[in-house]
């Protein structure tokens, strides 16, 4: 449940976080074309994110719309070419990835005044935590591939070939 913290009530302090994340994620120098306006990519993401988490969940809990709009929180400071190619360093970039974005946003909403509670509640969905058996983490998960299917599949698509990205597909119905 969330608690109102600095006479802020409910509404106003997810206002207030979303807008901070918002900020933070306008930073991203990486641009794309958004019907032809260029915005910064992972803003871009996070308002998608949010609108699948809607279309899923119209009755999602602040956590969950925190979560969703943090779910990629500064992406590009660590981008995933500073690893190696290959799987086993893709799985651990996207490992790094979200520790470093439940971390960012726990710090996030600790200073626009947000209870421990809810803070560790985001914090473990933007991680994924226990996917197999929480239904937000799995609901933030589907949210993400529909917005995974969106934004990016058709660039992966064309990157990737045929018989690899017959693999994504799979891998990605399969969560």
């Amino acid at each position: 449940m969330l608690k109102v913290v600095e006479g802020l009530p409910g509404p106003a302090l997810l206002a207030k976080a979303l807008a901070a994340i918002d900020a933070a994620n306008a930073e991203d120098p990486v641009q794309v074309d958004a019907d032809g306006v260029l915005r910064p990519k992972e803003v871009l993401h996070a308002e998608r994110m949010s609108h699948w988490l809607e279309v899923l969940d119209p009755e999602a809990s602040d956590a969950q719309r925190l979560a969703a709009r943090a779910h990629h929180l500064r992406r590009w400071v660590s981008p995933r070419a500073s690893y190696p190619d290959g799987r086993a360093a893709y799985l651990r970039w996207r490992a790094d990835q979200k520790r470093r974005q439940a971390a960012e946003v726990a710090d996030l909403l600790t200073a626009v005044g947000y209870d421990g509670d809810t803070i560790e509640r985001v914090a473990a969905i933007v991680a994924k935590a226990h996917l197999s058996t929480d239904p937000d983490v799995q609901t933030h998960e589907d949210a993400l591939c529909l917005v995974f299917l969106e934004l990016q599949f058709d660039e992966l698509a064309d990157r990737l070939g045929d018989e690899h990205t017959v693999d994504v597909l799979r891998r990605t119905a399969k969560k």
